[in-house]
């Protein structure tokens, strides 16, 4: 499990390489990278739940905004046992990119050519 979770941890990082910098690197990755849910797992939780790109983008800014139980994708437990996030402190600008970074991120299209 240990080396599942560091081979996920690399090739988030590894993918996410071109821009180290970016928004998503350094607001989003090194809150979730040591939570028993990856990134990747909500990213298939929210397109399971929002199937397409707009309403994907737009739900989950609108939760990142303004984060409720009520609109969380994350299972029952999850939320007994971590709770619901803080509200973002992240602009509008610097959301709506983090969120394009981690949509081009785990999109499996891109990465068919």
């Amino acid at each position: 499990m240990k080396n599942k979770i560091l081979l996920l941890i690399f090739l988030t990082l590894s993918l996410g390489a071109k821009d180290n910098n970016s928004v998503y690197n350094t607001n989003c990755i090194p809150c979730h990278e040591h939570l028993p849910y990856s990134l990747q797992k909500i990213y298939m939780l929210y397109l399971k739940t929002f199937s397409g790109e707009q309403t994907f983008k737009a739900s989950l800014k609108a939760f990142l905004k303004e984060p409720l139980e009520e609109t969380s994708v994350m299972p029952d437990e999850w939320i007994e046992n971590f709770s619901v996030k803080e509200r973002t402190t992240l602009s509008d600008k610097e959301l709506d990119e983090a969120i394009n970074s981690y949509w081009e991120l785990y999109d499996v299209r891109n990465k068919l050519h």
